[in-house]
């Protein structure tokens, strides 16, 4: 992130800040799904998978760096996860804000059965703050009565429930399941469940995650995960602080991840924080030293939630930083453009 540039002060996000909006959200059911019969005390909503430290009133969360402390019924910084009394749940476990067959590559996955689909599905909430959202609506900020509409309609699937969904679809190239359109890994334990059985089912697991979380439940899922596309936002502290985030956790996934399963890279190259051209031939050597074949997406910035400003990335940047980028990586690809 260039250190010159004051955009990035104006521009700091907490979630004391976060405004309400009215919208149903872009993200939509496209297919048709029996309801589920779980209720909000559903079964995945268990303390086995992540038990929180320091049992007792007063609960740490310990998944991400945040290290949130919650009383019985406060809710965490990313929105969705709480203090039920007993233990941090995500209260909206099961509860989707969009279910779709995409084609593969929109995930970005360049280089994992390309050509195929895979069922991906979104929830509510995130852990970090950035002003350049692209799912700002269901991420950033929490909007009450669109969680009361999706409950209304019985959204609430159980994990063996999205698991038959995703079997159901295979005649239409459906490969798997994945999570993704929000934070997914702040939904933890259902994540978990759900890729237990999923494997166990012969599907294709894939997370698309910001990658923000602690090594031990980064380590539970990734024995569960096939494919994972990962953000690296930058490549330096003071980027990462500026979106409530820690580059060293992020690393830390990234390695995790390419121990054990398909990993690709996606960069938003946006004018003034993440396009720097020394930050970025360090970010692709460090990567490089992980796997000189790991897919990378650099891709394009348009305007949108709190960032109005610069305009989009030019395409003669993308092209540059691509021709840096393939000094140290085999497959390097620009996205939105």
């Amino acid at each position: 992130m260039s250190s010159n540039d004051s955009r990035w002060s104006d521009i700091k996000t907490s979630k004391d800040k976060r405004q309400t909006i009215i919208e149903t959200g872009s993200c939509v059911n496209a297919i048709s799904v029996a309801q589920s019969e779980t209720g909000a005390g559903a079964a995945f909503d268990s303390e086995a998978n992540a038990k929180p430290q320091n049992p007792g009133p007063v609960l740490t969360c310990p998944l991400c760096q945040h290290n949130c402390r919650l009383a019985p019924g406060e809710t965490g910084f990313c929105g969705a996860r709480g203090n039920t009394g007993r233990q941090i749940v995500n209260h909206y476990a099961g509860l989707l804000t969009g279910l779709a067959l995409d084609p593969i590559e929109k995930k970005p996955l360049a280089c994992f059965h390309p050509g195929t689909y895979i069922l991906s599905a979104g929830g509510f909430g995130c852990n970090l703050t950035c002003p350049f959202c692209q799912n700002c609506h269901i991420s950033q900020i929490t909007d009450r009565r669109m969680i009361d509409r999706a409950a209304a309609r019985n959204r609430r699937y159980s994990p063996s429930e999205l698991v038959q969904i995703a079997l159901d679809q295979r005649a239409m190239g459906n490969i798997g399941l994945a999570f993704t359109y929000n934070e997914p890994l702040i939904n933890f334990e259902y994540i978990l469940e759900t890729f237990s059985l999923a494997r166990s089912a012969g599907l294709e697991t894939v997370l698309i995650t910001n990658g923000s979380f602690r090594p031990g439940p980064v380590r539970r899922l990734a024995e569960y995960t096939t494919a994972w596309n990962i953000d690296l936002k930058c490549f330096s502290d003071e980027g990462y602080r500026s979106l409530n985030g820690s580059l060293d956790l992020v690393r830390s996934t990234i390695e995790l991840a390419a121990a054990g399963a398909h990993l690709e890279i996606t960069t938003l190259v946006i004018p003034g924080f993440s396009d720097d051209e020394q930050e970025i031939a360090e970010m692709t050597s460090w990567l490089a030293g992980i796997d000189p074949d790991i897919p990378y997406h650099l891709s394009r910035y348009f305007p949108g939630y709190r960032l109005t400003e610069p305009p989009p990335t030019p395409l003669e940047t993308l092209r540059r930083l691509k021709r840096i980028a393939e000094r140290k990586l085999t497959r390097v690809f620009l996205g939105n453009v």
